[in-house]
């Protein structure tokens, strides 16, 4: 049902973010370094970056021509890839990054951090056009909807908050997970449904339209950091604190396959999940490993 085609090492911290494209993942790490591996020849290249705070955050945006990544301090840095130069470096965040977003329907990248604030930025020229201290905690991830005129936030007080794109007004919010919620992501096949997973370990799936829960699973033993999907929406992945990823069927919401340390999975924290195509991805974690996955069946 999966296997474990490939198992990457190199940094010397743990790994907080990965994104990717074709064949390259770039990783982040408390190391304080970004790198590249090629997936192909199972091999870290000559590209790295040193930042001067261990990378939380990390994302490829503008059809993967830039790098966005955010440091433990609240740096962010903007790097073009094809001309391989820093094109800026913010510290309008004094906190911990933890999420980058682009919403390409705007031309609008977000970014969060352990205070609580939104920031929003314009991709064309780099500049900030609205800083939102929401007084949340922790800002751990967002999601933007298929036309990019709204946005889901996972907010460290417990909430959900959705706001609208045009002037960035909230306009809903209702209470998900005890202790914070972590990630987001709506159902690809089934848009009016959210899937949220929370500090509690638990994954939720909600009407967000309606705010109400439809159906709660207490899915990890620990916090849960990451959510894809895969199979064009018929089959998601979570990945937690408590050391494994778990597939899942989207229609039933039943566990299709649990991986672990026996399995070859991570022996600490999996801390985010990169979807390479509808049946392969990419784990990362605080074992200072990147392991790639291909399913082997279809849903």
């Amino acid at each position: 049902m999966i296997t474990k085609n490939l198992e990457l090492k190199g940094h010397s911290g743990a790994i907080y973010a990965i994104d990717g494209v074709d064949e390259s993942v770039y990783s982040g790490s408390g190391d304080n370094f970004v790198a590249r591996w090629n997936l192909t020849l199972g091999t870290q290249d000559a590209f790295s970056i040193k930042a001067d705070k261990s990378i939380y955050s990390l994302k490829l945006i503008q059809d993967e021509k830039i790098l966005v990544f955010g440091t433990s301090s609240g740096s962010l840095h903007i790097v073009n890839l094809e001309e391989k130069r820093e094109l800026k470096h913010f510290v309008q965040h004094k906190s911990a990054i933890f999420a980058i977003v682009e919403n390409f329907h705007k031309n609008h990248l977000y970014t969060t951090d352990a205070d609580g604030n939104l920031a929003i930025w314009n991709t064309i020229n780099w500049n900030l056009l609205i800083f939102l201290p929401l007084q949340v905690g922790k800002i751990r991830d967002i999601h933007v909807s298929n036309d990019g005129k709204i946005i889901f936030v996972a907010c460290q007080d417990e909430k959900i908050r959705i706001f609208e794109t045009s002037n960035y007004n909230e306009i809903q919010s209702f209470h998900a997970h005890k202790d914070g919620v972590n990630c987001l992501h709506l159902f690809p096949l089934k848009p009016q449904l959210l899937l949220s997973g929370g500090k509690d370990g638990h994954l939720r799936i909600w009407n967000w339209k309606e705010e109400k829960c439809l159906y709660e699973i207490p899915a990890h033993n620990f916090g849960i950091y990451r959510i894809i999907f895969l199979q064009q929406g018929r089959v998601f992945v979570t990945a937690s604190r408590d050391k494994t990823i778990k597939i899942w069927d989207s229609f039933s919401a039943d566990v299709l396959k649990r991986i672990e340390r026996k399995d070859g999975g991570h022996s600490h924290a999996v801390n985010d999940l990169w979807k390479k195509d509808e049946m392969n991805f990419v784990s990362a974690g605080d074992d200072k490993r990147i392991i790639l996955w291909e399913m082997n069946e279809v849903y």
